[in-house]
């Protein structure tokens, strides 16, 4: 199990999710080198970045490289009925990357979610990622 606090559908698809991403990137070389690139660089060293995006093999190939950077990265499904679920799982399991998409309470936004999952991280956020090509950079955003 993760130390991290998460909320996807099974975590014991993680492995499942983890081979599905790994196909997706041999599918995605610059991505990849981007990420060796960070992996030894870590530019993004104690940046903390939220994504509030669909969560699929390319989103989880993006959050792997963005944490080989150095970032900390926090995931919730823009749309919970496109998620991937092996690959939420796997992002938790084998990235250390919180994801929640489960469980919305009654009158919540997907964006009030992604405030209550960074509050249980208890983290001010540098770069927040939104869905439909949407990035707010900021030493205050809340």
């Amino acid at each position: 199990m993760s130390k991290f606090k998460y909320d996807v559908k099974d975590i014991n698809l993680a492995d499942k999710g983890l081979s599905h991403i790994k196909w997706a990137d041999r599918e995605m070389p610059v991505l990849r080198q981007i990420r060796e690139r960070f992996a030894k660089e870590k530019p993004l060293r104690g940046v903390r970045i939220s994504a509030c995006l669909h969560v699929t093999t390319e989103t989880a190939n993006l959050m792997h490289t963005l944490k080989a950077g150095g970032a900390d990265v926090v995931v919730c499904a823009s749309n919970p009925l496109s998620t991937q679920d092996d690959v939420a799982a796997a992002l938790v399991q084998h990235y250390g990357v919180p994801v929640s998409y489960t469980h919305l309470r009654a009158h919540e936004t997907v964006l009030d979610l992604v405030c209550r999952l960074l509050l249980a991280k208890k983290n001010k956020i540098d770069i927040n990622i939104k869905h439909k090509n949407k990035v707010q950079i900021s030493n205050q955003i809340t």
